[in-house]
Order: C-alpha cells, then sequence, then structure tokens
C-alpha cells in the first residue's frame, strides 16, 4: 500500500485537518447565504469527491465560499431557492465553456487591485451582515443600509437581554478564533474556527442561553434538483445577470487562489484551463444538486498544504469525510448557535480586507489604490457584480492614459523651420492636447514634424496629424516636413 500511495499517510493526515476546518465554514456560508445549513455541506462534499478527483491544481480545495456568500444571498431573496441550482448550473456551463476555449489563464490578466477592490467590498459587507446575525436581529437588505444601521442595531442590541447574550456568543467565537493561534502547537491542531464553534455550543447549552440556532431538515431533505418552473425563469432577463455574476467572481476567486497556493508549495504548478473545467464540473453537479455554488478557497487549500498534504487524495478524502458528518450526525447542527457561525464570518470577512495592500499600494501606486477604494466602496454602495465593473473600467481607463504617456517638444530657433518632435505613445487620449500644439504654431513658418520618437501612432492621431498637415500647408509658405520612423 505504502509503495503503491506513498504519500497516503500525509494525505489522510492533511484529510482529516481540512474536514475540520471546512465544516464550520460550510454550515456558516450556507446560514448567511439564506439556505438550509445541509447545502452548505453538500457543496463542500461536491468539491472533494467531485472536483478534487478533477486535474488542474491538484493541492487546493473548492467548497462553498465566504466571497459569494453575499451575492448569493442577493440571489435568493430576488429569485427565491428553488432558483438558485439553475443560477449555479448556467454558470457551471459557462465556466466548462471557459475552460474548453481556454479563456481560463486571461483570469490572469485582471488588475490586482481590482481583485483586492472585490475582497475588501465583500469583506465589508459581511462584516455588517453578521454582526445583525450575532445580535438575532434582521439586517437591511443593501450594504449602505447595513453599516448605516449599525448604531441602531447596537443601541436595540443593548436594550434586550437576549440580543446581548447573542452577541456574547459571537464575540466570544471572534476572540477564541484570534487567540487560538497563540496556544501550544499541540492545541492548534484542532482548528480555532471549530474549537469556537464547540465552545460556543458548550456554554450555550451550559447557560441555557436564549440563542438561535441552526435548523435542520436532513441532507436528503435539502436536496432538490431544480424542477420545470426553475428553468423558467431563464426567460428572465435580470437571471442572466446573476449567472454572469456567479460566473465571473467564482471563475476569479478560484484562479486567484490556485496562484496564491501555487506559492505555497513546491509540487505540480497549476494548469488554468483545466482547474476551469474542474470548478465547471463542480459546480454543474452543485446546480443540479440546488446546492451553494463553489469556488476554490484559500483558508481550506492553505490548511491543506500547510498540514502536509502532498497529492490530491487528501481533498478528497475530505469530501468523504464531510459525507459521513452530513449522514451520520446531522442533528449536532441543530445545537450549533447561529451567532457562534456569524463570529467566524465576521473573522472570515475581516481577513478579506487587504489592509497591508491599501497602505503598500498608497505609498507606491496611487492610482492603483484609488482603483481599489472605488471598487470597493461600489460594491458596497451598489453590488458586488456592478462594483467590480465599475472597478476594471477605472482600471482599463489608468492603463490607457499610462499607455499613452506622450512628450511634445517644439524648438524654434527664429529662423528656419519650426521643429516640433514627438516622442511616446500617441493614442486619441492624447490627441486633443497634441492638435493643441501644432496649432498654436504660426501659420506663415515652415514645420518639420518628427515623428520618429514615437512607439506607436493610432489610426485616429495619424489621422489627425495627417488633416493638420494639410490645413498648415494649404495656409502657409511650405507643406510640412513629416519625418517618420525607418
Amino acid at each position: 500500500m505504502t509503495t503503491k500511495y506513498p504519500h497516503l499517510r500525509q494525505d489522510f493526515l492533511a484529510s482529516i485537518v481540512v474536514f475540520l476546518v471546512a465544516v464550520p465554514l460550510c454550515v456558516g456560508v450556507a446560514v448567511a447565504s439564506g439556505v438550509p445549513a445541509e447545502l452548505g455541506l453538500v457543496t463542500g462534499i461536491v468539491g472533494g469527491l467531485v472536483t478534487g478527483f478533477l486535474p488542474g491544481s491538484s493541492l487546493q480545495v473548492s467548497g462553498p465560499a465566504a466571497g459569494l456568500t453575499v451575492l448569493v444571498f442577493e440571489a435568493v431573496s430576488e429569485f427565491g431557492v428553488g432558483t438558485l441550482g439553475v443560477i449555479v448550473l448556467m454558470a457551471g456551463l459557462f465556466q466548462l465553456a471557459m475552460g474548453f476555449f481556454k479563456i481560463g489563464r486571461w483570469f490572469r490578466a485582471i488588475s490586482v487591485s481590482v481583485v483586492e477592490g472585490m475582497l475588501c467590498g465583500i469583506g465589508l459587507v459581511i462584516i455588517a451582515g453578521q454582526v445583525y446575525a450575532a445580535a438575532g436581529l434582521k439586517a437591511p437588505q443593501t450594504g449602505i443600509g447595513k453599516i448605516a444601521g449599525l448604531p441602531g442595531a447596537f443601541a436595540d442590541a443593548l436594550g434586550s437581554s437576549a440580543a446581548l447574550a447573542s452577541l456574547a456568543i459571537g464575540a466570544g467565537t471572534i476572540a477564541v478564533i484570534v487567540l487560538w493561534k497563540r496556544l501550544p502547537k499541540a492545541v492548534r491542531s484542532v482548528p480555532g474556527a471549530l474549537a469556537a464553534v464547540v465552545l460556543a455550543t458548550l456554554a450555550t447549552l451550559a447557560l441555557g442561553l436564549p440563542v438561535a440556532t441552526v435548523e435542520v431538515e436532513g441532507l436528503f431533505g435539502v436536496v432538490q434538483p431544480p424542477g420545470a418552473d426553475a428553468f423558467g425563469e431563464l426567460a428572465t432577463p435580470a437571471i442572466w445577470g446573476t449567472v454572469v455574476a456567479f460566473t465571473l467572481i467564482a471563475s476569479a476567486e478560484s484562479l486567484f487562489s490556485a496562484a496564491a497556493v501555487d506559492r505555497l508549495h513546491d509540487g505540480p504548478r497549476t494548469e488554468y484551463d483545466k482547474e476551469m473545467v474542474a470548478q465547471g464540473v463542480g459546480n454543474t453537479v452543485c446546480g443540479l444538486l440546488g446546492a451553494l455554488p463553489m469556488t476554490a478557497v484559500i483558508v481550506r487549500s492553505s490548511a491543506n498544504v500547510n498540514a502536509g498534504a502532498r497529492t490530491k487524495a487528501s481533498r478528497v478524502l475530505h469530501g468523504a469525510w464531510l459525507l459521513l458528518f452530513a449522514a451520520a450526525l446531522p442533528s449536532a447542527l441543530a445545537l450549533v448557535p447561529i451567532p457562534a457561525l456569524a463570529g467566524i464570518l465576521v473573522h472570515a470577512g475581516w481577513k478579506l480586507i487587504p489592509f497591508r495592500q491599501i497602505t503598500a499600494l498608497w505609498r507606491g501606486h496611487k492610482g492603483e489604490a484609488l482603483i481599489l477604494v472605488v471598487t470597493a466602496v461600489s460594491i458596497v454602495a451598489v453590488n458586488m457584480f456592478e462594483g467590480v465593473l465599475i472597478g476594471l473600467a477605472l482600471s482599463v481607463v489608468k492603463t490607457a492614459w499610462e499607455a499613452s504617456h506622450l512628450k511634445t517638444e517644439i524648438v524654434d530657433k527664429g529662423a528656419g523651420p519650426v521643429q516640433v518632435h514627438l516622442t511616446g505613445n500617441a493614442t486619441f487620449l492624447r490627441l486633443p492636447k497634441i492638435l493643441d500644439s501644432l496649432e498654436a504654431l504660426p501659420q506663415d513658418r515652415p514645420v518639420e514634424l518628427d515623428l520618429s520618437g514615437l512607439h506607436h501612432l493610432d489610426h485616429a492621431c495619424r489621422t489627425a496629424l495627417h488633416n493638420w498637415a494639410e490645413r498648415h500647408s494649404s495656409a502657409g509658405t511650405e507643406p510640412v516636413r513629416v519625418t517618420t520612423a525607418a
């Protein structure tokens, strides 16, 4: 056995660690998304037993992600849980097409500032929304509403003993997760999030606290393949925006996670198009089961690498342990306090906010820092999909502006022709400035226009310069002499 599977021991032990990390996250993401807790486990199972077998990235682990919580909650609120499967199914099919047409690698071209801004905005919305859940209060629908309503929510909580008890469980959960890292290594072999949930559950039971717990329906009770009515929703134009948002954001998160995981180990590198196909297969299966969408998750993936995993066997085994847990111990979920899960997600949301990256960008690249902040604020103020589009548009505009760097030098010695030297990149973005400089030249003097220093001359500039040269030649004493690169 050890000869045929030389890394079986390392992979087996790593799979236990990943399973223990995954359980509270799967349940927490599902509850925060407004769907039954078991659906989070179903997505984790598919991520292990289906996506885990496929080529792409050997060590990253897939499952329900906190980064999609906001988007899933909005989709469930607008279209219902029954239609969620159709949305996830279509997103999976789009991912398959993108993988087959080798589009996956192009996700690496997306500006890092947009990605960091997306994570920051998601983190802020998750934190704000889960504070309400920790207090047992109903959260406003919009991101701005969640943040603006926090003072009122705290005021309401102070007047309710039940809300204070619920907040205490949530705050205690966060404290355990943060302080767990300072305990001896032997103790830290148990994941902090799992320890926090167990301690919160024991405290709630021992003290008889009036705290809401997870509602359990049973694994087979929640798996509902989408029916004809759900597929009928595809005739609604609005649903396609959600499908595209699921596709793009889940794909980006998975592939950026793959790049991060590759930096953590010395094994085989990720094949991005194959990983896109693997994610597409997983989301297609999740959609057919009516479960949550999946992405590769950096928390579980880094835990897998740090636990010593060597092959994909660890992530497949973690899916098997999730299946055994969901089938054999579903009643255990009914004991878990919802504010404890909210505390886990508040901590996860905090980890998504790139504080160091914002500071570093502001010092060296203020334009990139601005894109990051605008993307995050747009996600909070509007929604995730449109916020990301705004960030991408700003990134494209910034890149185009920088790529059109141009220097105009005019040499007039008082006698003879006026010399105009253009160096850099002449694009339509710089055309007004170029024409202003040229049209200010004296009409009664000959002009020598030197374009040999240009790296790029786009069609708009070429046409405009030609037209200006003709006008100046007809009004002046001599035709404009134009010098181009050889």
